[in-house]
Order: structure tokens, then sequence, then C-alpha cells
């Protein structure tokens, strides 16, 4: 059994970026400015072109000359040469998931890049889906620290909403637009072990996880399927428990030897002032970010966020990132673009 490094599940020591009339700290705590910014090289037509879907009518899409299209695809070549044959580990949730447009252009953007090579793993949760149906069985939803309180009755929804409903929804998604999926859990061939949560009186049925084993993940991957994890595992008993799917795909991610683990999230990325969207930081190490949440620039829910990242790239995976997924076909500008789709973590 091939099983993820346990690490410590802790928050990393903190960090911090300079901002002006905000924080101050000495420069050479900081990334060099070249880095903050990714360069942009020739990726500013294929971001325009990918910008411009979210605006232009189907019309004036068809207007866009043959010469342009080759351009663009021609631009994105060496991205895709980068790319292909890696494994991509895709956590998946949050205003992407809500929103059916949005839901469209992730499918869409999954789809092509499996098609031109890429080995794609997608990890969904389901959070809004599971108040919907506990509000309709009467069962008020309650959360501690941002966790989902699960007791017997909301483990059970949890598991039918997640596996039965919202997997094999978005399993039928990437199959209708060309590609192939295989719906999947944590429990299926022990993919993760869970184990309870160190707050399990409080929390309930809320898990860690103990392990990975990646087994019938590899055969999937091998032959062009897009394996859709849903966020459920069980312990060595058989109970069901609630897995934070950001945690369960940097997991994945580290089992799998990764290349990259992207976060779709509700926010730009990393900011240095999280009321100015306009201060998305773009590059940044682990060191930096351990000086971020030390100095309380990074806080609140994306603490869990860049400690899975951190995980991740503790134990192998190469880079993380953490988009906006509220932003169309923010894979594509993240995988294909020097210039990104939220902010990248490296080790």
């Amino acid at each position: 059994m091939l099983a993820a490094k346990t690490l410590p599940l802790t928050s990393p020591q903190p960090t911090h970026l300079e901002k002006s009339n905000v924080f101050s700290l000495p420069s050479q705590n900081i990334l060099p400015i070249t880095k903050l910014n990714r360069k942009i090289k020739t990726t500013t037509r294929l971001k325009s072109s990918l910008n411009s879907t979210t605006t232009v009518s189907e019309t004036s899409k068809k207007s866009t000359s043959a010469q342009t299209r080759v351009e663009i695809l021609s631009e994105a070549l060496p991205f895709i040469q980068k790319f292909r044959n890696k494994t991509i580990v895709v956590k998946y949730g949050g205003a992407a998931m809500k929103s059916e447009s949005l839901q469209s252009s992730v499918i869409d953007d999954i789809v092509l890049l499996s098609c031109v090579g890429l080995r794609i793993v997608f990890v969904h949760g389901g959070g809004p889906e599971i108040n919907q149906w506990l509000a309709r069985l009467n069962i008020k939803p309650s959360f501690l620290n941002g966790l989902r309180v699960t007791d017997a009755s909301t483990m059970e929804i949890v598991s039918m909403v997640l596996v039965g409903k919202v997997n094999k929804h978005l399993v039928s998604l990437i199959n209708k637009a060309g590609a192939t999926a295989v719906g999947l859990s944590g429990i299926d061939g022990r993919i993760l072990t869970a184990r309870p949560s160190p707050n399990s009186a409080q929390l309930g049925f809320v898990g860690d996880i103990a392990s990975v084993d990646p087994t019938i993940i590899r055969p999937l991957i091998d032959n062009g399927h897009i394996p859709v994890i849903a966020s459920v595992a069980a312990d060595v008993a058989g109970q069901s428990y609630n897995i934070n799917a950001d945690t369960a795909a940097g997991e994945l991610a580290a089992a799998l030897g990764a290349e990259k683990l992207i976060l779709l999230t509700d926010v730009a990325g990393v900011l240095l002032d999280k009321d100015d969207p306009g201060s998305l930081v773009r590059e940044i190490d682990i060191k930096g970010v351990k000086k971020m949440i030390e100095s309380g620039v990074i806080g609140g829910g994306m603490i869990p966020k860049v400690n899975c990242c951190v995980r991740s790239l503790a134990q192998g995976v190469t880079t993380t990132s953490i988009i906006d997924g509220r932003l169309k076909h923010s894979l594509l500008l993240e995988i294909l673009t020097d210039e990104g789709a939220g902010t990248m973590i490296t080790g």
C-alpha cells in the first residue's frame, strides 16, 4: 500500500510581506518583486482571449480570425509541453460550484487539459448542496471553527449528497463534455483512511486523514480517465467521516507525486490587504507564507488553505496554487500562462 507521509497538522510559523502604510518588515524578508509578479511573456493574447469569453457573444467569438486562434494555440504550446503527462490535482468548490456558468467553465477547462495530455484528478466537496438537503429535512446546520458539526444523521446526508448526487452529476458533465470520468469517494479502494478529529466530541464524524492509497487511481489516470473523488472517507472499522476537501486534495496530490495542486476558492488568492483585490501576491514561497501568517496578513479561512499547500509541498508536490474560482477559465489561465489566476506557492 502506498501511503502519504504523515506530517503533524500544525500551522506553520507565520510570515509576512511588506506593504506600504500597512506593514513594515526588512526588505530582505520580502521576495523580489519580479518573483511576486510572474513574468508575462507570450501570454497576453492568450489571457485576453480567455477573458473575452466572459463578455463576448457567440457571434463575436465566431468572428475571431482563424490566424488569431492558431497564434493563441501556438503560444500555449510551451505550457502544454511542460505539463503533459504530469499529474494535476484540482480541488473544486466555492463559487465555481454554485454558479452554472462557472461550473461549465471549469468542466470545459478540465476536459481541454485532459485532452492535451495532463493527468487530472478532480476532488470536490459540496457544502451548499448539503445545506439545501438539510433544510429540506428541517435539520439546522451547525459549524464550529468553520467545520461542519456532523452527527450520525448529518453524516448520512453528507454521504448521500456528496457521493450519490454531486459526484455523479460532475461525472456526467465531464462525460458529456467529451472526456471519460470515473466517480469515486475516499472510501472506494481505501483511497483515504480516516481517523476521528481531535475535536470529535464537539464535531462528531468529522475526520482527519490517517493514510492515502492511490492504487486504484493510478490505472485510471494512466489510461486518460479523470477520477472524480468525493471527500468522504472511512476509518479502519468502516465508519464514514466527513473530510475537508482541501485536505483530501492536498494529501492525494502528495501520494500521487503530483506536479501541481490547485485549490479553487472564492477570493483572488493570497492578498496583502484582504480588502484590496489589487494587492494579490502572485507568487510566494513557504518561508514567505509563514511570515504572512505570523504578521496576521493571512488569517481566517485562508490559513487552512495555505497550510494544506505547505503540507503538500513538504511531501513532494512541485507547486501549489490558490486561484480565483469566480473567474471564468481560471484553470487555463493558471496552467497555460505565466501570469496565472491567483497565488502560486512554491517550496
